[in-house]
């Protein structure tokens, strides 16, 4: 059985760094998968390793988890349904952890719901401007100017940049305290579980139990 065990290669796992680490983490303990290295604070070690069971982890930013599975760098990676529609890469979306709940929306002053309601030109700000430009180009078929920033987007409409803001809203305080509400939900987002393309063939069986285990913990 050793000699088995050593002859798998090992599944690598991306996890976006931050609460959907811990999160990951913690539901991969209730299934029997654990990475004590992991829970060193202090850690300067950018791999982890369960040797027992041929795992590999490593935390990166969310928004280049889709990368590193797309490219085959990791097997499988867990990161934000938001991060997963902008980046748009070549990867299984597998399954809905559940956890991470937020929306997406598009957000501004009352006064700007008028403006979209009819088909004007208007200019949104956002972090997200693939999910911005489909949901307007797409679904409202509405001519919109895209701006990207990387802060806090909230500040476009309030200082005069933009009309309204695509941004991810969890308790919506952020927005009520700055005299802004959600106009119009986009989509509902939560942590996913995405596989590369070509692992999910080679090491079908593998993933598969892993996939089992999680539904029935979830």
């Amino acid at each position: 059985m050793t000699e088995a065990v050593d002859d798998m290669r090992y599944l690598t796992f991306a996890l976006a760094k931050g609460r959907l680490a811990y999160k990951t983490l913690e539901l991969l303990e209730k299934i029997g998968i654990t990475c004590e290295e992991m829970k060193d604070k202090d850690s300067r070690k950018l791999i982890f390793v369960n040797e027992a069971l041929r795992l590999k982890f490593f935390l990166a930013k969310g928004s280049d988890v889709p990368t590193y599975v797309e490219y085959g760098a990791a097997d499988i990676g867990v990161v934000g349904s938001d991060t997963i529609l902008e980046e748009n890469r070549r990867v299984y979306e597998v399954l809905d952890l559940g956890f991470g709940k937020c929306r997406m929306c598009v957000c501004g002053p009352a006064s700007a719901k008028e403006l979209l309601q009819h088909h004007e030109l208007i200019r949104v700000a956002s972090k997200y401007p693939k999910i911005a430009k489909d949901y307007f180009y797409n679904h409202k078929h509405q001519t919109v100017d895209i701006i990207k920033l990387n802060g806090s987007v909230e500040l476009g409409p309030i200082v005069g940049l933009s009309d309204v803001i695509v941004d991810i809203v969890e308790t919506g305080s952020t927005l009520h305290e700055n005299g802004l509400a959600v106009l119009e939900e986009i989509c509902p987002l939560s942590a996913r579980m995405i596989v590369n393309q070509v692992s999910m063939k080679m090491e079908a069986q593998r993933i598969k139990e892993l996939l089992q285990s999680l539904k029935e913990n979830l």
